[in-house]
């Protein structure tokens, strides 16, 4: 086993810990562990709420969440001789659950706290909790669906620059103030309540909690990106915009529909990560890696080859209207469509909107240039149930 740079105690809040992590994104937030290139570690992580969702049968911690807690990460981890504009290379060597936490939860937010994809259909707070057992997962809130895990940090990245994060901070309240009542939120500003700041203390604290971007979305760093296939076996080519390129991570999810459309999506879980790291100089310019991440997909995922696929196109499902190529709505059709159909056998809605966030669900855009209609599928592996889900033909 490699070693544990980042040791977690799961009955301890993140800012309790031996070695504290973080909830904000920013530049001065300082590094409590420090790698070479060519280094191999684990790095243990809490779940996203830090805790918050316990293995029960009440949603009622679904619906209370805090979420100005989230994302806690592990991290920052400096990364010598990295510096701004090179491209900091991360490979995932493997990626598993902590002894004793083999279990994950999903959830769908209260309308009034988070919302998800599907806020106007399920406005109220979901949970349903998940038993692993090695590679598979059941739940005993939606019998009848077992399937094999793909287990991913839904979120990494570098630290952003000053500059940056002045630019991230500036086009999100711009964002925030065309519709400040909107429900969910445009974006999440910068707060300082429940923020987690590392080893930051005083003044310094106050500062950075007032800055520091929230952890929500994906950015030019990475971030929150819920990239499901970013398991075992891939390699990631982060842009560095700060000295030591500050590697953070966490999020990590045990399997992953497309889109993790609940939001406390996919099945959420406490876990570690084991990495290598390396350095490319210059990488950025080098290569035209400037704007976002790239990355190589590992060759470990779970093997369907038989699926029920659902389309979407992007009319409005309350009023009707035509919306211009517009996959948000093509999506969310896409996942009604198949939500409509689970409904037929046996399922209720609330249960079929979890399996669409758990299960490994495949969503895809499939046209964007058919004016007016985008078009968006869901595919749901039919072998994940202890049944034929197949339509069958009624004859006299």
């Amino acid at each position: 086993m490699p070693e544990v740079l980042f040791r977690i105690d799961l009955n301890k809040p993140m800012d309790e810990q031996e070695t504290p992590g973080h909830n904000r994104w920013h530049p001065d937030i300082p590094a409590t562990v420090s790698v070479n290139p060519g280094d191999i570690f684990r790095v243990e992580c809490k779940d996203w709420t830090d805790g918050q969702i316990s293995n029960n049968d009440d949603p009622s911690d679904i619906r209370d969440v805090n979420l100005n807690r989230v994302h806690v990460l592990s991290g920052p981890i400096w990364v010598n001789g990295v510096e701004p504009g090179d491209l900091l290379v991360v490979d995932i060597l493997d990626i598993g659950a902590i002894q004793g936490a083999e279990w994950g939860f999903n959830g769908v937010f209260d309308k009034q706290n988070g919302g998800s994809f599907l806020t106007e259909h399920y406005p109220e707070a979901l949970k349903s909790v998940w038993d692993f057992q090695g590679i598979y997962t059941t739940s005993r809130h939606i019998p009848g669906v077992k399937f094999a895990g793909i287990i991913h940090p839904g979120l990494i990245g570098t630290a952003p620059s000053h500059e940056m994060l002045a630019k991230w901070n500036q086009r999100e309240k711009k964002l925030f103030d065309s519709n400040p009542d909107r429900v969910p939120t445009l974006a999440n500003l910068p707060t300082p309540d429940s923020a987690v700041l590392g080893t930051l203390k005083g003044a310094e604290f106050d500062r950075v909690a007032r800055e520091g971007a929230r952890t929500v979305p994906p950015r030019e760093n990475g971030g929150n990106c819920d990239i499901k296939n970013l398991s075992k076996g891939s390699r990631i080519y982060f842009p560095v915009f700060v000295k030591g390129g500050k590697l953070s991570l966490g999020d990590i999810h045990f399997s992953q529909g497309d889109g993790e459309i609940t939001f406390c999506g996919g099945i959420e879980m406490a876990g570690w990560v084991d990495l290598h790291v390396d350095v490319i100089k210059g990488g950025m310019s080098r290569y035209n890696v400037i704007n976002n991440p790239m990355f190589k997909p590992g060759p470990v995922e779970p093997h369907y080859s038989d699926y029920l696929v659902f389309e979407g196109i992007s009319v409005d499902e309350f009023t009707g209207d035509n919306h211009y190529l517009d996959a948000h709505i093509a999506y969310r059709r896409a996942c009604l469509n198949a939500i409509e159909y689970l409904k037929t056998l046996g399922y209720t809605g609330e249960q079929a909107y979890m399996i669409l966030g758990t299960a490994p669900v495949e969503g895809r855009i499939n046209g964007i240039v058919d004016v007016p209609n985008a078009c968006c599928t869901v595919a749901i592996p039919t072998a994940i149930f202890d049944k034929d889900i197949l339509p069958k033909p009624n004859r006299q």
